[in-house]
């Protein structure tokens, strides 16, 4: 079987590798910041309803609320090391071949996934957290326990995505 060379191409060949890399770490970026803004989301939706009954737990709502919001930062700290490893900081376009690009796509895939699923999963927790700080207020700790679980591995997906990055050879 014949391997097609890709370098031939006008596309893939002149701007793949950047585009197949800037779409890795604007996908590291974006799906883990729609994984924190609706983990957030479901999050606000439960401290809404116990903040009606009991103003004066705002500040232990809002520390639930923003757990998995942490997720959308990891996911932008991937963004600008893959950028910034690719060269684009330096006020030139780098010249990535189509390997280049793929390589720092799927460096950026932990993040991007483990961003957005593991956000989503931290919201639904820290809803149920909320709940516990409603019902039993000396336990609402075990809730943040809870959540920090679920942290754990989107600080695996963004460890994941830096040390790839990492040993991409330029």
């Amino acid at each position: 079987m014949e391997m097609m060379d890709f370098s031939s191409l006008t596309f893939l060949g002149s701007i793949g590798g950047l585009a197949l890399a800037l779409l890795g770490a604007g996908l590291a970026a974006v799906l883990s910041g729609i994984g924190s803004a609706k983990g957030t989301g479901i999050a606000g939706e439960a401290g809404t309803g116990l903040l009606c009954e009991d103003p004066s737990k705002f500040g232990k709502v809002l520390i639930l609320q923003v757990i998995p919001g942490t997720q959308g930062l990891y996911g932008l700290v991937v963004w600008f090391f893959a950028v910034y490893s690719m060269g684009l900081l330096s006020g030139e376009v780098p010249n990535l071949t189509v390997m280049e690009g793929m390589q720092y796509f799927a460096a950026c895939l932990p993040m991007a996934l483990g961003g957005l699923f593991s956000a989503m999963a931290q919201g639904r927790v820290a809803a149920g957290s909320i709940n516990i700080l409603a019902k039993k207020p000396d336990d609402w700790s075990k809730g943040m326990v809870l959540c920090i679980t679920v942290e754990f591995y989107a600080i695996l997906s963004l460890l994941a995505s830096m040390l790839m990055i990492i040993n991409i050879s330029g």
